[in-house]
This record gives C-alpha cells, sequence and structure tokens, in this order.
C-alpha cells in the first residue's frame, strides 16, 4: 500500500472513500464537511440527523454519492468529545477507513487529516498511517480459497483541509507517515512471529528469523545453543528446556550507532521466548494451553522493535536478548522441589514448573548485567494472569527499581499509545519467596502473583537501572478492535521505538 497527500479540493478527489472523523462538538461545521455537504445538496446533514449520528465515539455512517462528488462513498467517524481525544487515538480513525474500502474492494480510499497545531500535525499523521497499515494487518497464511481474499486498496490518501496547507505543515505529514511504516513494519513482524503455530515458531526458527533480521537491518547476532548455556551457568533456562525435544536457543542481536557520534547509553531489552507453554509438571487445563503459542510475544517485539531502531539510527547501544524454548513434560523435566542454580549463582526452589518465564528471564538478566553492563534494561514477558486480573486484558503492568526510568518509560508509552500502568514492588511481600533449602523459591502466594513475580526478577537485576513489563493481557487480543487484529498485537514494539528514538 503506498501513500499519497492532497491539498486540492476533497470534492473533486478520486477515490472509493473519504473519510472524515467527526467530534461531537458542531462536526457539520467543518470546511470539508461543509464543502462536501454542499456538493451532494445537503445530503450528509440529511443522512447524519436520520442516522442519528451526533459524533460519537464508535459511531459511523457509510453515503454512496452517485457521482456527484469524486468519491464514490464519504464515510463518517464518531471521534467523540474532542477534549477526550488523544493523538493516538487516529489509528483507529485511520483502521476503520482502510477496513471499510477492504470490505467495499476500493482500490484507494481517503483520510481527512484532522486539523491541529504545530509539531502534533506530524505525529497525528504518524498514527492515522500506523492505523491503516495495522488496520490492514491479516494473517492469513494458512488460509486457503475464498478466505484468502487478496487485499484491493492499493492507495491510502491523506487529504489535508485548507488550515493544514503550509509546507511546513505538509512537509511534517510526510516525515510522520514515512515512521509510521516503519513502526507498522516492526509491529506486523512480531504480529506474525507470535500467530505463527507453536510447531513452526520453534526456537531454532525464531533464531532463524533473528538472523534474517540481522542481515536486513545490518545488526550483529550470537545464538547460544545449550552447550554454549550450560558454560555460562543458565541452569534455570536449561532446567525449564530440558522436557522438549526441541533444543534451546539463546538469542543476542546488538545495533551500534554508525560513525563517531559518541555513543549515548548502552540498552538491553530482554522478550520472554517461551514458544510453547504446556506448564510442564505443572500442567495446564486444555482451555489455558490452546493459546500458549503467544507466550514469545516479548521476544518477538524486542526482535522486531530492535530492526526499526537501526533503520531509524538511534544514537545508543542496543541488545535485544530472547532465551527461546518450550516448556513442555517428559521424563526428563525439571521436578518440583527440584533446586536450579542461576547464572547469577542464586540458587532456587521450584514449586511450580508453570512459572517458568521468570526463570528463563532471570538467566537472561544475569546475562545482560554479566557479559554486556548496560545501563538500563528492559524486559518484556507474558509473565502472570495475575496482571490481567489485576489491570484487564488490554493494560500492561510496570515495575522497576529506578523510579526515574519507570516514569520515563511511562511517558513513552502515553505517547506511542499503549496502555501501561505502574505497579510496586512492595518489600514485604519478598517474604513470600523465601525457601527452606535454597536463596529463595519461584513463586509466592495466590494474592499479589504480579507482584512476586516482579520481586522474583528484581534478584537478578542488580543494581542496573531496570524496567519490568508485564504484556500478558495485551500481548494478544480475543476479537478485533480498531489497529488491533484478533491473535498477537505486536504490543511494545512502538514504546520501544518512541522511548529510543522519540521527537520533541
Amino acid at each position: 500500500m503506498k501513500f499519497s497527500f492532497h491539498t486540492d479540493d476533497v470534492t473533486k478527489l478520486q477515490t472509493g472513500i473519504v473519510g472524515l472523523l467527526c467530534f461531537e462538538e458542531g462536526f457539520a461545521e467543518g470546511t470539508i464537511f461543509r464543502a462536501l455537504d454542499k456538493a451532494l445538496d445537503g445530503l450528509l446533514v440529511k443522512l447524519a440527523a436520520e442516522e442519528q449520528f451526533k459524533g460519537k465515539k464508535g459511531q459511523s455512517v457509510l453515503l454512496h454519492t452517485h457521482g456527484r462528488v469524486g468519491a464514490t462513498r464519504v464515510l463518517l467517524v464518531g471521534g467523540g468529545a474532542r477534549k477526550d481525544f488523544a493523538t493516538p487515538d487516529l489509528r483507529g480513525f485511520g483502521a476503520r477507513v482502510i477496513k471499510t474500502g477492504a470490505q467495499l474492494s476500493a482500490e484507494s480510499v481517503t483520510a481527512v487529516m484532522p486539523y491541529t497545531e504545530g509539531a502534533v500535525q506530524e505525529r497525528a499523521a504518524q498514527f492515522l498511517a500506523e492505523g491503516a497499515l495495522l488496520g490492514a494487518y491479516r494473517f492469513d497464511k494458512y488460509l486457503t480459497g475464498d478466505r484468502k481474499k487478496p487485499d484491493t486498496v492499493e492507495e491510502f490518501k491523506v487529504a489535508m483541509s485548507p488550515d493544514n496547507v503550509e509546507a511546513s505543515r505538509v512537509e511534517g505529514v510526510k516525515r510522520g507517515v514515512q515512521r509510521a511504516e516503519q513502526v507498522a513494519a516492526g509491529v506486523s513482524l512480531a504480529r506474525d512471529l507470535i500467530n505463527e503455530p507453536a510447531g513452526e515458531m520453534t526456537p531454532r526458527r525464531m533464531a532463524e528469523v533473528a538472523t534474517k533480521v540481522a542481515k536486513q537491518h545490518g545488526l550483529e547476532i550470537k545464538v547460544l545453543g545449550p552447550k554454549d548455556c550450560e558454560k555460562l551457568g543458565m541452569g534455570m533456562f536449561l532446567a525449564v528446556a530440558q522436557g522438549s525435544d526441541e533444543e534451546p536457543r539463546f538469542i543476542h542481536l546488538t545495533y551500534r550507532p554508525k560513525g563517531k557520534t559518541p555513543v549515548k547509553k548502552k540498552i538491553a531489552l530482554i522478550g520472554k521466548g517461551v514458544t510453547f507453554d504446556s506448564g510442564g509438571l505443572s500442567l495446564k487445563p486444555s482451555a489455558s494451553m490452546e493459546d500458549m503459542k503467544v507466550d514469545m510475544s516479548g521476544a518477538a517485539a524486542v526482535i522486531a522493535a530492535i530492526g526499526v531502531l537501526a533503520d531509524l539510527g538511534v544514537p545508543y547501544e542496543v541488545h535485544a536478548i530472547a532465551a527461546c524454548t518450550e516448556n513442555m513434560l517428559s521424563g526428563k523435566s525439571y521436578k518440583l522441589g527440584d533446586v536450579l542454580k542461576s547464572m547469577a549463582g542464586k540458587t532456587v526452589e521450584i514449586n511450580n514448573t508453570d512459572a517458568e518465564g521468570r526463570l528463563t528471564l532471570g538467566d537472561a538478566l544475569a546475562y545482560a548485567n554479566n557479559e554486556l553492563q548496560p545501563d538500563e534494561i528492559f524486559d518484556f514477558a507474558t509473565l502472570t494472569g495475575a496482571c490481567m486480573v489485576a489491570l484487564g486484558p488490554s493494560m500492561a503492568g510496570v515495575m522497576g527499581n529506578d523510579l526515574s526510568l519507570v516514569e520515563r518509560w511511562l511517558a513513552a508509552a502515553r505517547l506511542a499509545g499503549e496502555d501501561m500502568w505502574h505497579l510496586p514492588l512492595p518489600p514485604g511481600l519478598r517474604d513470600q519467596l523465601k525457601s527452606e533449602i535454597a536463596d529463595m523459591r519461584n513463586t509466592g502466594e495466590r494474592y499479589g502473583g504480579a507482584l512476586t513475580a516482579g520481586l522474583f526478577l528484581k534478584e537478578f537485576a542488580g543494581d542496573t537501572a531496570w524496567v519490568h513489563v508485564d504484556i500478558a493481557g495485551p500481548a494478544s487480543a480475543d476479537k478485533e478492535s480498531g489497529h488491533i487484529a484478533k491473535g498477537g498485537t505486536g504490543f511494545g514494539v512502538a514504546t520501544i521505538v518512541e522511548y529510543l528514538a522519540g521527537r520533541d
């Protein structure tokens, strides 16, 4: 899909659909709305009244123009109250326009950019274009016949109202769309990895994809097999892996800024990479296991994000680390009551083999600290159902040992339009992880489960500034909503890019 930019008369623009975002406050008074309504002899106002369209969020109406204007149809999309509308919400508008166009087999669609002030214009264009690109996303690799329909929309036209036609604004819109294409490519890659069946996206296949990403974006890559991990003392990671016939892979991608510009800081991005989680001997029930191919969503996010960061040329040294394994049960599986020795030297008693993600992440955190000495560490993991109980299905929980870093991260999440919430790490709950025979055990009590998981990881973060992002809820969606596709969402990629490549 290509993008084009238009500042001429929208009523004459040849397109399958022209979409207008309408707020509750006087939507019929907008310059382009009035121009279209006049060309349509008042039909837009009449239709809005008949359909009781008032610009409320979630409302939409579609009008066939019968050749009275250049567009075949006009789509009105409700934006709600303007004061409640955030710039990232433009993703939903872009997605609605592109999906409506696809349903009607249109070859081109047009979205009218709402008026925004100054630098916000560039961000607005980015989110509008991201909505179009991500709204068009489909994972149809395994569909056949009529269910695998070809995409018809070849062009997404961005129309600007007369208030927005200054050259600087047009250039800002073009820059925003270019950033959107880069971010959406990363999010789509993460979605593809998550949506693949677990029998296809094995640890070895994850390593192959990471190698391809490295070649495509000029990154360094190191892939460690079981013997390499054993030499490094990754007892927790290898214990999780030992029940499966599939060998684990520990993936380490590195981006280094080009040229002589001093590196501002070193960042480690760690993603949980459990490509299928049966629960091990603490076996999950079938309904809970059915979607466990998504348990590598953290790894998918960091592998996808580092490619975007390389393309953007960020001034940081960035490392993406993914400890990829299956958690299966067999005669070789690690057992409840086992004591594992981590790469950090700490010993851990196992009281639940279905709390495996924190074990793999613990060794990945130790690896990052020992081998890289980063300035900041971020980990992303579908870690606990308890986080979903606390925050619902679409919000990530954020914990960390450095309040300033947590706040900067959350600020980036707000700008990127990804929902996250700061959760505490209460020292009093650390007692739940005490063991009689080891330094700690891997789970605490039922209540506060997301927090004790965070406290477990904190033991391996050491003194490095660290943020833990529990994406158990938003990593996948059980239904389509706006630019969010059903299945893997690619959550986290946008905030990583915003944090490390944000703009004023």
